[in-house]
């Protein structure tokens, strides 16, 4: 019997934007048929990098991202397999050796600020989504995040937003935006929007359901 392919949704959007928001939602709405893939946790190794050069690291531009396993083990759960994600830890500034099991699922979520920006990924995508927010709004909740779950100052914060996240926000990000199926505005405070998105896909797990039942001997 041939597997039937997920529901493939990427969430894109700038860095505090409230992807997180909209992929908690849908995860809640969709509970165990639906998994997730964070970009954040295909950051690359940096075992052999010096911890002082570690801490300049720019994880706003493409090459920061480990392409390959991201694009490898989307691959596997439209096949129907399990992966084992990677864990980034924040305050090392380096891939964790622990990993996390996810199985494969009716829906897909992959969310990340780059989500939208390759090509080979955008492939691979059934509904491009594009979160979108005012950029104060952004770097407030760029600031309390970093400093609340990953151990940064206020001061480091700042001084990455202006070096690199801003930057490359309007280099890559921003762009991406041209490729999106659908944009949210005020990403998961707009409530209109995101019951848009939930009907979307609470319609393709209903009609999987069907499908899976008139299939039944």
């Amino acid at each position: 019997m041939s597997i039937t392919p997920p529901l493939v949704i990427g969430l894109a959007g700038g860095t505090g934007s409230g992807k997180t928001t909209v992929a908690a939602s849908l995860l809640a709405m969709a509970g165990e048929r639906a998994a997730l893939l964070p970009q954040d946790a295909y950051y690359r190794a940096q075992g052999d990098v010096p911890i002082e050069v570690r801490a300049r690291t720019n994880y706003d531009e493409p090459g920061a991202f480990d392409h390959e396993l991201l694009v490898e083990h989307v691959d596997a759960l439209r096949a129907g397999q399990s992966v084992e994600r990677p864990v980034y830890d924040f305050e090392r500034d380096d891939r964790s050796d622990r990993t996390i099991t996810v199985r494969s699922a009716t829906v897909l979520i992959i969310e990340g600020i780059l989500v939208l920006h390759d090509a080979e990924l955008r492939e691979r995508l059934s509904l491009k989504v594009f979160v979108d927010a005012p950029a104060d709004e952004r770097f407030i909740r760029r600031l309390e995040r970093d400093v609340r779950e990953r151990g940064r100052s206020a001061t480091s914060v700042i001084d990455q937003y202006r070096r690199t996240v801003k930057p490359m926000h309007d280099l890559f990000v921003e762009p991406s935006k041209a490729h999106a199926d659908l944009i949210l505005p005020e990403g998961g405070q707009n409530r209109i929007a995101l019951e848009v998105l939930q009907a979307f896909v609470s319609y393709h797990l209903e009609g999987r359901r069907a499908g899976l039942a008139a299939a039944a001997p």
